[in-house]
This record gives structure tokens, sequence and C-alpha cells, in this order.
């Protein structure tokens, strides 16, 4: 098996200087926990941990060797490479991995769903070419997510796709640059980040950095249906030798037919660039009929297969902590839990809350709701704006988590029964005394709430399955 990196060549990559006996690594990570034998582990600075203080338990725990950039490394470290800054020779370890890659490249991003869209394109295209696709790391798509996902794309990579996330302008357009993708995406615009960039507009312009970074002849891939869409298209145009967009009406990939599927996803029906398809896709919800229509448009520009493409899209599970669901075991009976628990803003929560009262088969339908971040002064009103999505949901119990959720129970106004919970516990235990077998639950916040312990209390020990 190629190794993904030998000594030698990452000494050249990072102009570091090599100790002790020359190693290969099959991986690359930054984080201890996740070292696996032959793998290399950056011991990246911090301001709550210092990697040089895990370098041991790393190559305890089988690391081939470590980059460091404390002089002087124990004796005890075993085979390592001395640089001078070591976030900077990650970058440099991944401009060299762009470099000799000769396989197609997409970038994502966007202000909602680009995790779910990169993890569906990337499922869509392993199966195209299985074996051969790479893909970002998690959901680490920033200024040090996206290094380490290029370092460890393997040199022999065909396909790759990478995810590229933001809080503040320019940071897309660094990003981009180090991809250089042949593909940009855009999944939609909404009010994430709005908090830092002050307007739906800037969102928009930080968003198409992403078209600065195409290759030559690189295609830019668009919402159709955004309010922004003449911005995204203008901005693409600088950069992009063709744009296509995807939605509805005009769309260059549009929505012909789309149906409820008899398990809950949605029958489609889409125009492509070249051709049509009809495909079923195992997610719920509208947004992921849109989502599905950027994968499509995405495997069409690279030139795979599209009848696979919608199959991987019938075959593809939840994703945790975005649309995840377990069936939960609950006196006698058990009820469903929808794990939305990873991230959230105005469009997600509608697109989630829309979903959840399109349930079918269920006694009641339950949200537990928690704040939504770095939405600044424009906070409690993009708060209070949820009370529609509520309303038009059905919902039949709320519980909302932290007082930044107050300008929705007051915008509701007593239309549905709320329980307040200042904590993840308190709304932990409010859920246990309310559930009841029947019952339908969307759990969903802002990843730093960490409704995601709740769910997890819920789950364990009663969970009987976890379903698509």
């Amino acid at each position: 098996m190629t190794a993904l990196w030998t000594s030698d060549e990452i000494v050249a990559a990072t102009g570091g200087e090599l100790h002790g006996e020359p190693f290969e690594v099959s991986g690359v990570t930054f984080d201890s926990r996740e070292v696996l034998h032959g793998w290399l582990f950056v011991a990246m600075p911090g301001t709550v941990a210092d990697g040089h203080d895990y370098v041991a338990t790393a190559l305890a725990a089988g690391a081939a060797g470590a980059l460091v950039s404390k002089p002087g490394a124990k004796k005890s470290w075993g085979p390592h490479i001395l640089v001078k800054d070591v976030p900077k020779a990650l970058t440099d370890l991944a401009i060299a991995a762009r470099n000799r890659c000769n396989g197609t490249i997409v970038g994502v991003t966007g202000s909602v769903g680009k995790t779910s869209t990169k993890e569906a394109l990337y499922l869509a295209l392993e199966r195209y070419a299985r074996g051969r696709v790479h893909r970002s790391v998690k959901s680490y798509n920033n200024h040090t997510g996206v290094p380490l996902s290029l370092a460890r794309m393997p040199r022999d990579s065909e396909l790759a796709v990478l995810e590229m996330g933001m809080n503040a302008a320019g940071e897309i357009a660094a990003l981009t640059r180090l991809i250089r993708p042949h593909v940009a995406l855009v999944t939609t615009i909404a009010s994430a980040h709005i908090e830092h960039l002050g307007s739906m507009e800037a969102i928009a312009d930080a968003k198409a950095e992403i078209f600065e970074g195409l290759e030559p002849g690189g295609i830019a891939i668009l919402p159709e249906d955004s309010a922004y869409r003449g911005r995204l298209v203008k901005a693409a145009r600088k950069y992009a030798a063709r744009t296509i967009t995807f939605g509805h009406g005009e769309a260059d990939v549009a929505v012909v037919h789309a149906v409820r599927s008899e398990q809950g996803g949605s029958l489609v029906t889409a125009r492509l660039v070249e051709s049509e398809l009809t495909y079923t896709i195992a997610q719920r919800g509208d947004h992921w009929v849109t989502n599905s229509l950027a994968v499509l448009a995405a495997v069409e520009a690279v030139g795979a297969d599209l009848a696979i493409a919608g199959l991987a899209l019938a075959d593809m599970g939840g994703l945790k902590g975005r649309g995840e669901r377990h069936r939960i075991a609950v006196d006698g009976g058990s009820y469903l839990l929808i794990d939305e628990s990873y991230n959230a803003n105005a469009a997600s929560m509608a697109a989630t809350l829309k979903a959840l009262g399109e349930e079918q088969g269920v006694e009641r339908r339950i949200a537990v709701l928690g704040p939504m971040r770095e939405l600044g002064e424009h906070a409690a009103d993009i708060h209070a704006g949820l009370a529609p999505a509520v309303l038009d949901a059905k919902v039949d119990q709320l519980i909302l988590v932290g007082e930044d959720m107050a300008p929705l129970e007051k915008a509701l106004n007593g239309a549905v029964p709320v329980t307040r919970a200042g904590s993840v516990e308190e709304a932990s235990d409010a859920l246990a005394k309310l559930i009841r077998p029947g019952d339908a639950v969307l759990v969903k916040a802002s990843n730093s709430i960490g409704l995601a312990k709740l769910v997890e209390r819920m789950a364990e020990g009663l969970t009987t399955c976890s379903i698509g």
C-alpha cells in the first residue's frame, strides 16, 4: 500500500528537520484521540491545550511520527520533524498534497446544508469511483480543518469533495485558493454569521469568495431560488468558465416533479443540464430535494454517473446531528427522536420544523429548540421569526432552552404550550417527563448549546434502532 507521506516528503514540503529514523505515515491528525497506527500526529498549539503535551501519548497510541515546533524534543517522542511553525507547516503539507493531486476537486460552502451536501456528494461519487474519492474530515472546514483535510488526501485521489466555512469576510477566499477547486458549489445564503458580517449581502459576498479559487475552466454551481442569485452569478462570472444554477423554475438543474415517497423521503424527477433523472431521496424534507439538485449538478459537472448518484441518494442514512433518526422505546411503545443538534440558523430551523410537521402516523409533535448563535443585534427578531414555522408544523409541545428563546415564546403568545429550560439538563428532564409512545421529537440548536447531550441521554440504553 502506497504511503500517504514519507518523512522525506514531509521535510521537503515543510522545510523541517527530521529527528530519529525515517518513517512513513498512512494518515494525519492533530487530535491525539484519533491517532491510528502509522499516522502522523501534528502538535498544534492552542489557547486551551498544546499539542506538544500529547506527542508522547500519540506515539504510544501508534503514531509513526510527529510534526513539532518545540526544539530540544524529548527522546521519548521518538521520530519527529521539527519545524518553526506547526500551523504553517500543516498548510505547507496541504499545498504539497494539492500540487501532487491530478484528480477533480469540488469545493462546497453555504450558510445551510454544506456538510450534508458534501456528505451526499461524497457518497454519490464514491459509489461511482469506489476507493478513489476523498472528502473533508467531519465538519473541519476552517483555517486548520481545510489544511488537515488536504493533508489527508491520498496522492492518487481521482475525486475530492472539500468543505469551506467562515466567520468573517476573506476567510473563504484564503481557503479556496488553498483548495483550488474545479467545481465550486454554494448551497444557500442565510442569516448565519450576520453578527460578524452585518448584512445578508455581505454574507452572500463572503460565500461567493469560493469562486476566486477556481481552476481555469472551472464551474460555479449556485442556488436559483436565492434572493442573492444575481449577486452570486455576478461574482462567479469573474472566475468561472461556466455557471450552473439549481432549484426551481428556470434553473439549469430543476425540479420537474416531487412527491413524498412511501418511506418518508421524496420521489423526484429533475431536469439536468443534459438529461432528466427520476430518483428517490431517503432524507425527509423539501430542503433535501434542493440539496439533491446541488449534488446532481456537481455529479454532472465532474462527469460522474447520474444514475449511480440517484441510487446513493436513495440509500443515504441520516447524519449524526443532522437529521439522524432514532426509534426509542418508552412505556411499552416507542417514539421518534430526530437529531438536528449540530447546528441551526433561521433557514435550517424552518426547514426541519416543516419536515416535523409532515411526519406521518405520529400522536404528537414535540420540538426542543435552543438558540441560534452569531446573530448579534438581530437575534431577538430572528428567534421571534420562528413562530410561523412552529405554528405551521402543528407543534403540540415546545421546550425552549435558554433566555435567548424568550422572544419566540412571546411571539407565539400562548398558541403552543411552552416549557422553558435554563440548561440542557433541565431540557432533558422536561422531555423525559413529557414523552410518550407515538411522539415525534425534533431536537435542534446551534452546536455550542450542547443539545447533542440531550440526544445521548434520551437514547442511552433505550434505542431500539436508528433509521434513515
